[in-house]
């Protein structure tokens, strides 16, 4: 069984001697290879010139070639950008959209819907690529944000603090808000199909911000829009949630029709998966701060999550959120170790 293999098995739920793993977005600034090619490019250049973008996506699992897939190197403003509305990152850090959208007129005057996939070709050519590169030897994971998230940056104009703009939107302008997400939606559902038909093996969708609205509000503010999504793609292929934030809504989330969860660092797996479905692969969870400890730590608290899900099926092993720039790339060894010599 090679890693594809694996990966499929696991988002199944069928019994494996040990869960694949790979890690959100790995392409991180703590490779030395990736910080070389960044010296020489942008960000935003590299995600859009198909031979970096594809060499990005390759790196870590050359240096590691116990991860079981291969994630797009890509951004989830891609979508705004193709909508009309580009966007860069502060000297500072953070997000920084060209301007805000804050009226229907705003929205109206975005790019059509139908313009997606022809701006967004760059990332097609990087996934055909990858998937010759990769030859079926492991998963490759297509991405993009959910609506909601995607909104608050559009909203916003960018990072936030309070998300203040699109909380009031929501409350104080339902229909423009819905004229937006609507936009949105049909715009990721363009892209994923074209994500799709260029080889990609599952799509994981982020709702990075969905925990920001309040608990009562959360299947209109995002996960109604969501689940149009997933009915609007082919039937059966795979599709990843992550969610930070939202435990109160796993449930709701896991009759979305997903085939597995992407479950954040606060919860516990092992009680996680015995609430839901059984047919729903669940993903996660190690603590990201981990990784800027030391191996023997990342070990112990690797194996420790492995003990708690031994006997359950359907698990992914990965980080309860993205790496982060300051992890160490011997502890990034020592969980790919722990989990590929897992019995």
């Amino acid at each position: 069984m090679n890693s594809r293999e694996r990966f499929l098995s696991a988002l199944a739920c069928q019994p494996l001697d040990r869960p694949p793993l790979w890690v959100m977005r790995q392409a991180g600034r703590y490779l030395p290879e990736y910080r070389a090619l960044k010296a020489q490019s942008s960000f935003v250049h590299m995600v859009q010139t198909p031979a970096l973008a594809a060499e990005v996506t390759l790196q870590p699992v050359r240096r590691f070639p116990g991860l079981d897939a291969a994630i797009l190197f890509s951004d989830i403003l891609v979508i705004p950008e193709a909508l009309g509305q580009p966007y860069s990152f502060r000297d500072g850090g953070g997000i920084a959209m060209d301007r805000r959208i804050s009226t229907r007129a705003d929205i109206d005057a975005l790019n059509p819907v139908s313009a997606v996939p022809e701006k967004l070709d760059y990332v097609a050519q990087t996934l055909r690529l990858l998937k010759t590169e990769l030859a079926g030897s492991k998963m490759l994971l297509g991405f993009g944000g959910s609506p909601w998230t995607l909104a608050t940056y559009m909203v916003e104009g960018g990072s936030s603090d309070d998300f203040e703009r699109i909380k009031l939107l929501f409350y104080t302008d339902r229909a423009t808000f819905d004229a937006l997400l609507e936009k949105l939606t049909e715009s990721l559902i363009a892209y994923f199909h074209m994500q799709i038909a260029a080889g990609a093996d599952a799509i994981q969708i982020f709702d990075s911000w969905g925990g920001l609205i309040a608990g009562p509000d959360y299947e209109a503010a995002s996960l109604k829009w969501i689940r149009r999504i997933i009915a609007a793609l082919p039937a059966d292929f795979p599709i990843i949630l992550y969610a930070k934030g939202t435990a109160p809504h796993l449930t709701d989330q896991a009759f979305s029709g997903v085939r597995a969860i992407s479950v954040d660092w606060t919860n516990d797996l092992a009680i996680v998966r015995r609430n839901l479905p059984a047919n729903v692969a669940l993903q996660g969870n190690l603590d990201p701060v981990l990784m800027q400890t030391t191996p023997e730590i990342v070990s112990r608290e690797a194996a420790r999550l492995l003990e708690s899900m031994r006997g359950l099926n359907g698990h992914v092993f990965n980080l309860g959120h993205g790496i982060t720039p300051q992890a160490k790339i011997e502890n990034m060894q020592a969980l790919v170790d722990t989990v590929t010599t897992w019995k």
